[in-house]
């Protein structure tokens, strides 16, 4: 079948592709950022096409001749109203299809009892989506998930940080008593690609979970062992709300608190598979158990083989968002910091060193400033620098890197970071690298700020004496790391 992923850049969808491709369908994807599925392995297999759910005219488009939709997207975590965003999103995205006579829609959703008085925000928000894909004239299959287990999944990294980080927590008394049916993400794939092999039938849902229903703090305790870690002392008292809650999620683990308060909402409604809606009924498939659903994506973390990851979904930008390259005139006031310098170590080897930076390998200078850096601003709602890296050698466009995101990844030339950070303004560091003789290459390394308001160009220059100090060392320490590679290689035989 012709079949477009709305969302392909995204955690599921990045690993729906290839399997979509194994089963032998023409795969399209649709993503604002196209760029970021350049070197991506599965690439040259699939057609590209720039659309956005917030662009209707964008949709229109890019599903002319597409029989099936997978819809894959959430603002969740992303800044505003989440379920406005997702409202509007769906609602384009129906029409879309019903213009382009498109035969199905696949939503991938979470579970929660429809009736329940108390449901969370999220969880209303999620099975409002599937409201309004389903309102229109094309038939729509609705999966609904609770939490999914999978190297990268935002619950598996926020149930690994918490029992990892912590031998013992408080937490709130629900932990002890809501139930959840995990599932392996090799698992939601598989159902996700089986539903559209069935044939002649209309809109319906269906839910999908493991063989185990247990609570959070059984699945803290089995983490434990599967980790080989000592059972965690874990102490459920009354006084602990979700919003509490939300924040020490954000302060121990890489979630930032715009994406753990709906998680930790979320948690005190039972998400458990209804027997009329179990899709067990429809499609023969007996799911991985919890325990190795842990045992695979622990096995992946520990092999840097993740795909994808919570954190490739980057914040909305809008059409006034400044840009690196916009000139004064074009975005108000741009302070700029520029380092020069030059090495002997080639264009190839400088680069490496740029684009292996972060990460388990830190910032080359003034490293307990960095991680203050990163502390504070979890304490302040922001992504920290606890997400690090996918890879530890390797980029690509869309990936988080600490507190920053890559921009533009052109090897062996360019890398540009934007800013994900609070800070009052848009901020970008971009390295240059170029090979000016057969012995000498050169990195220029720029720090740009785009200021908001006076408290912008007050955050500029009251830091401009400690950056000053700290960009000239770090252009420095990349060179002099570069250089200490090419002096090994020559040294070899």
């Amino acid at each position: 079948m012709k079949v477009a992923v709305i969302g392909a850049t995204g955690y599921v969808g990045g690993r729906l592709v290839p399997e979509l491709l194994a089963a032998g369908h023409d795969v399209r994807c649709l993503a604002r950022s196209p760029q970021r599925l350049d070197l991506v392995d599965w690439r040259d297999e699939v057609e590209v096409r720039t659309a956005d759910v917030l662009d209707r005219e964008s949709l229109d488009e890019a599903l002319v001749g597409v029989e099936v939709v997978y819809y894959l997207v959430h603002a969740m975590g992303h800044s505003g109203n989440f379920e406005e965003t997702d409202r509007i999103g769906a609602e384009n995205t129906r029409r879309a299809a019903e213009a382009a006579g498109v035969s199905r829609i696949v939503y991938l959703g979470g579970l929660g009892d429809d009736d329940e008085d108390d449901l969370s925000v999220h969880l209303q928000s999620r099975h409002e989506v599937g409201r309004v894909l389903a309102a229109g004239n094309v038939p729509v299959t609705e999966l609904r998930a609770a939490v999914i287990i999978g190297s990268g999944s935002a619950s598996f990294e926020m149930l690994r940080n918490l029992v990892e980080v912590l031998p013992a927590m408080v937490c709130p008394r629900w932990v002890t008593k809501t139930r959840c049916q995990p599932i392996a993400i090799s698992d939601v794939l598989y159902y996700l690609v089986a539903v559209i092999e069935r044939g002649g039938y209309g809109s319906e849902i269906l839910e999908i979970g493991g063989p185990d229903v247990l609570t959070y703090r059984d699945m803290m305790d089995r983490y434990a062992a599967i980790a080989g870690l000592k059972r965690r002392l874990i102490l459920p008292v009354p006084l602990l709300t979700p919003r509490l809650s939300s924040h020490w999620v954000n302060v121990v683990t890489p979630l930032p608190y715009g994406l753990a308060r709906p998680l930790v909402d979320s948690l005190i409604n039972d998400v458990v598979v209804s027997p009329e809606r179990d899709i067990r009924r429809v499609i023969d498939r007996e799911p991985h158990d919890l325990d190795e659903a842990l045992r695979r994506a622990l096995s992946r973390v520990k092999d840097v083989n993740v795909a994808t990851s919570w954190m490739d979904s980057a914040r909305y930008a809008t059409p006034a968002s400044p840009m690196p390259q916009d000139p004064d005139w074009a975005g108000g006031t741009v302070y700029l910091d520029t380092q020069t310098v030059t090495s002997t170590a080639t264009a190839e080897q400088l680069f490496a060193a740029v684009s292996g930076i972060g990460g388990r390998r830190g910032w080359y200078v003034a490293g307990p400033l960095w991680t203050l850096r990163g502390a504070l601003d979890k304490l302040v709602g922001g992504v920290g620098m606890r997400r690090g890296r996918r890879h530890p050698d390797h980029l690509r466009v869309g990936d988080a890197l600490d507190f920053f995101r890559v921009e533009d990844y052109d090897p062996p030339e360019l890398l540009r970071l934007r800013a994900e950070m609070k800070v009052p303004g848009e901020a970008w560091l971009e390295w240059r690298v170029t090979q000016v003789s057969p012995t000498t290459s050169e990195l220029r390394q720029l720090a740009r700020f785009h200021p908001r308001g006076i408290s912008g160009r007050a955050y500029w220059w009251v830091l401009l004496p400690f950056h000053k100090v700290i960009w000239k060392l770090l252009a420095e320490r990349l060179a002099a790391a570069a250089e200490s590679v090419a002096t090994r290689a020559q040294a070899r035989p």
